[in-house]
């Protein structure tokens, strides 16, 4: 739902939330963010960022059902999370082999994996999550996730934004400005950090497929919310020896008195060319630079991401492979005072979660170990520093599986009508399953949840408001929510 009355103001000190469709509108301000080397990463949301929310104080505005569910911010849960981790298992693992075990399906659909019993009486898991088996107290399964959009780059918008796609159900659609903006750049209009730090992370890359003809998936940006919301993305291997971010790396030479210098030069240049012209890309650019300086010129910026300040043990428990250490600073991103992360499963050549054929060799060698570590040592050690209680941490990918195994292939195919995904942390019950999936996990059977349902929980436990809108470059404002919090799981 998008409103168009934005003729007056309202004031940025008191951060009043007004009507959705009420006169009381201004343009959100969001500070810009670091674009240092336009090859390897984007910078965004680093700095302090500042949204001008609009939410309704009156019933009147909205009417009937709409009403009751927009207006719920202080139902159970509503931020209780200071900060949220998002791994995202680009492909979309089988519902069936994961979270969501059938034992006494026909073996055509339960396949070869077989169901373990968890710390938490009546959850099975597959055989293959046997770190996650020991957690399951802390955590809550939703069987009951569901869409009907079947191609991976348009779903994976939906589930990185909360909102259907300007092109839905297309493998064809590339990226572009009008795509709803990624969870984590609606996060970072309502959080403050410290100068240097970015809001939002995207790591060790934005989500591709080879396979689709629109390449990059929709919705890893601030799309409308443009380019200085774009999360920061970090590239490469963290596993790797002598890994760094390449934006934290000084080039040879360049001592910070000497980037200072450079720093002071390039502001005088950026005078004298914005007293000829005056844009908003000019603009957008130079706070990226500034934030840039900020960013290199930070050594507790730096250390945040620096993963060699991790103990050994510790490096290794989350498993030495590039999910493991994305994950694993992730946590340290986390705990420096970043909002929000987003960890993509990575390219591994093998077209990661999409599981059309070897379905089981793939799982059982390449894909849940590695998932399984990472997140247990994650939700481990969130526990052992007191982090847990605040900090919500999403496991999900964009669709399920097919039941029906194919037996030329032993794939499985596409299936967003029924999958699984996991919650912990920020306020979430855990030793729970929300929602059922029917006996062959084709269809929910009761509590079906959207990907916009899920979004709106996310928003709602880090405490956005359901009434809360952002505008576009133009003024224009935008609801955030387009699906209702899962209350029962807080």
């Amino acid at each position: 739902m998008k409103c168009d009355d934005k003729t007056s103001k309202t004031s940025a000190l008191t951060r009043n939330f007004t009507g959705p469709c009420r006169s009381g509108r201004r343009s959100v301000l969001s500070a810009g963010t670091a674009l240092f080397s336009a090859a390897s990463l984007n910078f965004s949301g680093l700095g302090n960022s500042s949204a001008l929310l609009a939410a309704s104080n009156s019933l009147n505005q909205l009417s009937g059902t709409e009403s009751k569910n927009r207006l719920r911010s202080d139902v159970n849960g509503f931020g209780r999370a200071k900060r949220c981790i998002m791994l995202f298992m680009w492909g979309g693992p089988s519902q069936l082999d994961t979270l969501d075990p059938k034992p006494d399906a026909p073996v055509e659909v339960r396949g070869e994996f077989r169901p373990i019993v968890t710390a938490t009486p009546g959850i099975m898991l597959s055989e293959h999550f046997r770190r996650l088996a020991a957690l399951t107290e802390h955590v809550a399964i939703v069987r009951s996730l569901n869409h009907d959009d079947p191609a991976h780059l348009s779903s994976a918008h939906t589930a990185l934004t909360g909102h259907l796609p300007p092109v839905n159900k297309s493998d064809a659609e590339p990226p572009g400005r009008n795509d709803s903006p990624h969870l984590g750049a609606v996060v970072a209009q309502f959080r403050d950090v410290e100068p240097g730090l970015p809001s939002a992370v995207t790591l060790p890359w934005k989500t591709f497929h080879p396979a689709a003809p629109g390449g990059e998936s929709p919705g890893q940006t601030g799309g409308w919310l443009g380019r200085a919301s774009d999360p920061m993305l970090i590239t490469g291997d963290p596993s790797l020896p002598g890994w760094t971010v390449p934006a934290l790396k000084l080039l040879d030479g360049l001592d910070t008195q000497r980037l200072q210098n450079r720093r002071v030069l390039l502001q005088s240049i950026d005078l004298q060319q914005r007293l000829l012209t005056e844009s908003s890309i000019s603009r957008e650019l130079s706070a990226r630079q500034q934030q840039a300086f900020r960013l290199l010129g930070s050594s507790d910026v730096r250390q945040a991401f620096d993963l060699s300040r991790e103990s050994s043990e510790t490096r290794e428990r989350y498993g030495k492979n590039i999910h493991g250490q994305c994950v694993l600073l992730g946590r340290r991103l986390l705990e420096s005072g970043v909002p929000f992360v987003n960890v993509n499963w990575h390219n591994d050549g093998k077209n990661f979660w999409d599981t059309h054929g070897n379905n089981f060799a793939r799982l059982r060698n390449d894909l849940i170990p590695p998932a399984d570590q990472a997140l247990s040592a994650l939700l481990t050690d969130l526990l052992d520093r007191g982090m847990l209680e605040d900090t919500l941490v999403v496991w999900v990918g964009e669709f399920g599986r097919r039941p029906q195994i194919s037996v030329q292939n032993a794939g499985r195919e596409h299936h967003p009508f029924c999958y699984s995904g996991l919650l912990a942390g920020g306020g979430i019950r855990g030793g729970m399953v929300y929602g059922r999936s029917d006996a062959i996990a084709m269809h929910p059977e009761d509590n079906p949840v959207s990907p916009h349902d899920l979004a709106a929980t996310m928003l709602h436990s880090l405490g956005i408001p359901a009434t809360a809108t952002l505008n576009d470059a133009t003024g224009r404002p935008h609801w955030l929510y387009s699906g209702n919090p899962i209350t029962g799981l807080f």
